[in-house]
Formats: structure tokens, sequence, C-alpha cells
């Protein structure tokens, strides 16, 4: 029988049902309604128990659910009990933030390397990790078994960098360079435009301002 296929609106919603599951274990909650998390979450009970049921559900009626046991499944289903090798190309602000941001490691995203083409930059070490020359970049990858490169590069270079990377072996691109990449099928890419995010926000403040001003705010069919 053939795999379900699951959609990405629910897989999208999996990282936000993980993180309130985290903080229900921290305070010592052993089961849950769908009812008690969709008030802490502001998502209705049924789309909860519809998205959980793409997977089998993990409760049962008049019982709730485990909090434990579904916390664990859904890293389980996002894969992050396991261990992620990461390298990113691009040791500016963006890139080393990134690289100083501990949490990645709780979530199995092991930063293996980083990259740049500054010589001022070759050498530092962000957190234990050296900045190394894109000269080196191919080799690091094969040799470090890494699956995962975060591009935080100008746009103009991000597309012969990820040809390289794809050639290297690389499976997923976690792209923060404004432009679109083109890559095999079976290369998975994850585009987070900053500048975008923060558009969409301005629309909805002016549209919030605009309705308290009287207003017709425009309305997108989305």
């Amino acid at each position: 029988m053939a795999e379900k296929e699951i959609s990405k609106a629910v897989i999208a919603r999996l990282p936000r049902y993980y993180r309130y599951l985290g903080e229900v274990l921290e305070e010592g909650v052993e089961r849950i309604s769908s009812n008690e998390l969709s008030l802490r979450m502001k998502v209705t009970a049924s789309q909860i128990r519809q998205d959980l049921n793409n997977f089998g559900g993990f409760g049962q009626q008049g019982y709730g659910y485990n909090v434990k046991h579904l916390y664990t499944e859904i890293a389980n289903i996002l894969g992050i009990n396991r261990q992620h090798n990461l390298v990113i190309i691009g040791a500016g602000n963006l890139g080393q933030a990134i690289a100083n941001y501990a949490n990645f490691e709780k979530r199995g995203f092991l930063i293996k390397g980083m990259f740049d083409i500054n010589p001022r930059l070759i050498g530092l070490v962000v957190r234990g990790v050296e900045i190394r020359s894109v000269d080196d970049l191919e080799t690091f990858v094969k040799d470090n078994e890494v699956q995962i490169a975060a591009l935080t590069i100008p746009k103009t270079k991000a597309p012969q960098i990820a040809d390289r990377l794809v050639k290297a072996g690389i499976k997923a691109i976690w792209n923060f360079a404004h432009t679109d990449l083109t890559v095999p099928d079976d290369v998975v890419v994850e585009n987070v435009h900053l500048s975008e995010s923060l558009m969409r926000l301005s629309y909805r403040v002016c549209s919030m301002q605009d309705k308290e001003e009287g207003k017709n705010p425009i309305q997108l069919d989305v």
C-alpha cells in the first residue's frame, strides 16, 4: 500500500506541538486532552486530532494523550531524535548568530563547520567551530558526512554554492539567501526569507491600523 502523503501545513504545525508539549512536560503534566492543548495553543481541538491522526492518533477517548509519549513520537516524526551534521556557508553576523544558538544541538543539529571567502574571518573560532575557506567545502562535507547546509550568503553567490553542495552530497539546504534555488528533486530546500516575513508583518500591522481608522483594508485571498 502506498505511503500516505502528509500535507505541508500539517508538517509545519508539528514543531509547534512539540514546543508546547515540551512546556507541558516541564510542568510535570502526564496526560493532556486535545481540548486542554487547544486552549494553550489557540488551535482547535479538532485540528489537533486531525493532524495527529495522520500519524496514528496517539490518544484514547476519555484518556487524552500521554504527554511524554506524544512528545517522543513527534520527535521521531520530525527526525530530531537523530543527529544531523550541518555546515554554515557565510560566517558573517547571521552565520555566527546561528552557530552561537545552543538549542540547535538539543534538537540534534550539530554544526560541524563554517565557511567563508573573507580572509579576515578564516581561522577564527565561533563557539568551538573553526571558520574555513570555501575552497575546502566539498572535501569537508564528504569527510564529515554532512547532510544539511545553511546558506547565509549574498543571493548572487547562492546558486553556485548550492550546486557545489549538491555535487558534494548535501541532501538539504537551509536557505537564508534572498533567492530561490534550483536543485534536484532529491534535495530539500527550506527558504527563510527574513525580509518577506517582515513585509507580511507590515501588511498585518497596516491592516489593523486602517481598520482602527475606519479605512477598508485590502483583503487577500490566501
